[in-house]
């Protein structure tokens, strides 16, 4: 199978120069993938087409309004084919993103009060949240580090035997890339009684989702995925799922698009998804996330795991010469086809919040530092006594981050190569013997590092006011 495949060309901005600390220019090398992808130039042309044509979806009865509506239409069948969905019997959701999705489904799925929702502590909080909030959440244990103990969660549904009503689980962790085996969790799910939902935030841009047959036992009952994260960030994302289980009940946001009828004594409901997106939807986004997932399934998500699985393994064997430099769940090259291309790490005598800095200001590298949305898996993996992470989140708590756990993050794009794992070790070892040239000043409020005396000259780039032409 092939392992490297360039896809460079087809992502937008990436060879764009931005400035340096030290007033120079370089290529911006981004390895923040894991919170949100540059554009597919396929998205950004398929807009070009579109635009001109923009206009209000449903019940419009000029040319423009009924391009829209198709275009829109088109959208949701499309993302029901990227993720293997039947559209006959489930429903193609689109919000403003994955954590929307997911708080969405906590109102709609019905949930008794002696019933439980078993998620993990490996959850993005967008995926733990919100079932506190509604249900009785059960939380699977991990493993030291930071593998999903499935032999905890085969405990878990024996203890609530009965009472299972929702396995809620990422298909790939956004800490550690960490892939889980839902398919199997989906098949045990099922046969205590319960459905199953898959986070795909950090699964969809890497490998394909297939929810499978609806009478598979492997069946993937619920798939939330965000636009964002696969190449099209604007604006969108989408829950699938049974249709029956939209068609119970009132949705939980009312208004215009969401009904058939109003009298001033009744209500009838619209079908589906009409009743699930209140109010003027982003038809512009849709149609973004659509042609990305076009795109993606045109380049072949095999090709892509098998470009980045060749990219991560490559990353492992550089990071383990850097010296004082600790990687946090999978260090072995030989295991990288086991996650997505997400590896955290932290360097003995740095903090993350200034090393983060230092890759971003003078090597022109864009990665992530801090806990990413998953404080109790991060706590967990770092292996934080009690005491300290009371006192962390004592400080926390008086508006002082300065001391804030973390790691810093590094996530691959299926665009990204050698080249800009090679710029990252360079930069590691600059930092490791302090070769850098900043002076930076800690904002104890937010944590960050900014070099002293920096004027960052935005407006020459971009801004809303002040832009130079």
């Amino acid at each position: 199978m092939q392992k490297t495949v360039n896809l460079r060309n087809r992502i937008l901005g990436v060879n764009r120069q931005i400035p340096l600390l030290d007033g120079s220019l370089g290529p911006y090398v981004n390895l923040d993938n894991a919170a949100s992808t540059p554009p597919l130039v396929d998205a950004v042309k398929a807009l070009d087409r579109f635009l001109p044509y923009y206009a209000s979806v449903h019940r419009g009865t000029g040319f423009k309004s009924r391009l829209s509506t198709v275009a829109y239409d088109q959208a949701h069948e499309i993302i029901a084919r990227f993720v293997g969905a039947n559209p006959e019997t489930n429903t193609v959701i689109f919000g403003k993103n994955t954590t929307e999705a997911i708080n969405k489904l906590s109102y709609r799925f019905p949930v008794s009060p002696d019933q439980v929702v078993i998620t993990t502590m490996m959850e993005h909080h967008s995926n733990d949240l919100p079932w506190r909030a509604q249900a009785q959440a059960v939380h699977v244990a991990v493993t030291p580090d930071g593998r999903l103990d499935e032999e905890d969660f085969d405990r878990k549904l024996a203890q609530y035997a009965g009472r299972v009503a929702l396995v809620a689980v990422t298909g790939a962790s956004n800490v550690t890339g960490f892939l889980n085996p839902v398919y199997r969790l989906a098949r045990k799910a099922h046969a205590a009684g319960a459905k199953i939902l898959v986070d795909t935030a950090q699964f969809a841009p890497h490998r394909r989702v297939d929810m499978k047959a609806d009478d598979h036992a492997e069946h993937l009952d619920f798939v939330t995925l965000s636009g964002h994260k696969m190449y099209a960030p604007f604006g969108t994302g989408a829950l699938i799922g049974p249709r029956e289980i939209f068609l119970q009940g009132a949705p939980e946001y009312r208004g215009g698009g969401t009904i058939d009828i109003v009298t001033l004594d009744e209500i009838y409901w619209a079908g589906l998804p009409d009743r699930e997106e209140a109010g003027s939807p982003n038809v512009v986004g849709a149609v973004a996330m659509a042609a990305a997932a076009q795109a993606l399934m045109d380049i072949g998500m095999e090709t892509i795991a098998a470009h980045e699985e060749h990219l991560t393994a490559y990353a492992l064997e550089q990071l383990a010469a850097v010296p004082g430099l600790k990687v946090y769940g999978i260090s072995d090259p030989a295991r990288a086809n086991e996650k997505v291309g997400v590896i955290p790490f932290n360097l003995e005598g740095v903090s993350h919040f200034l090393l983060a800095a230092i890759l971003g200001y003078e090597g022109g590298i864009g990665v992530r530092s801090g806990c990413f949305c998953a404080h109790p898996y991060v706590v967990h993996l770092l292996n934080l006594s009690a005491d300290e992470a009371e006192s962390w989140r004592t400080n926390m708590l008086a508006g002082d981050k300065s001391n804030m756990p973390g790691m810093v993050r590094m996530s691959f794009g299926c665009y990204n190569n050698t080249a800009d794992v090679d710029r990252l070790i360079e930069m590691l070892h600059r930092a490791r013997r302090g070769n850098y040239q900043g002076d930076y000043r800690l904002n104890r409020k937010t944590g960050e590092y900014t070099p002293a005396g920096y004027e960052e000259l935005l407006a020459d780039y971009f801004l809303l006011e002040g832009t130079q032409p």
